[in-house]
């Protein structure tokens, strides 16, 4: 069904989002920057769940609220997650220095530093080789259906391999998991995924 808005309801809207994305971005510890995106984000959420809107079941500034702080939820979860396979907090270049240097991170290293070597990572021929060596050694380990899994993993979803008959998304998820930690006790860190896919 489709909604005809008046200027009063993209006021409602709006604000709603607003206040979401405010909440959001401070419960998150985000940057500043990083609040209209998240604001768009709710929005678009929210104006393609906007045709379910029915005025005989409540306002709607009360159906806005819901849909966003079920959107809110799903970002936060989402960033969580990311956040944990990164080993800790997002690091935004565009987030003040502190201790009174108001300039941005990106303008405080030098050219000649480069990002990856200010992060203290090393990307050379050689690490690539010795990340190599690592993966096919792990993978190695692993028994033929795992490897199959790893495998299908790369081309398919979750989704789609539950619907292929390789077990539940549930099953899988675990399953996934427990190759994740399998293959960290086997020397391959947190971007293992990267790599495999590199």
């Amino acid at each position: 069904m489709q909604i005809k808005l008046s200027p009063d309801h993209i006021h409602i809207i709006t604000s709603e989002a607003d206040l979401a994305a405010k909440r959001l971005q401070r419960r998150l510890g985000l940057p500043v920057c990083d609040r209209e995106d998240l604001r768009q984000d709710l929005l678009i959420d929210l104006l393609r769940r906007l045709p379910a809107y029915n005025a005989e079941r409540g306002s709607l500034g009360a159906f806005s609220g819901l849909i966003l702080r079920n959107q809110s939820s799903r970002i936060a979860m989402r960033i969580m997650r990311q956040r944990r396979a990164q080993g800790g907090g997002f690091l935004s270049l565009d987030a003040p220095m502190g201790g009174g240097d108001h300039r941005p991170m990106s303008e405080t290293i030098h050219e000649d530093e480069g990002l990856s070597t200010w992060l203290g990572q090393t990307v050379g021929d050689q690490t690539r080789a010795e990340d190599r060596q690592a993966l096919t050694i792990a993978l190695g380990h692993l028994p033929e259906s795992d490897l199959k899994f790893c495998t299908a993993l790369v081309s398919r979803s979750i989704a789609t391999l539950a619907r292929e008959g390789f077990g539940s998304r549930s099953a899988l998820y675990r399953r996934l998991s427990n190759l994740r930690f399998t293959l960290t006790a086997y020397g391959l860190g947190p971007a293992w995924d990267e790599l495999a896919a590199a």
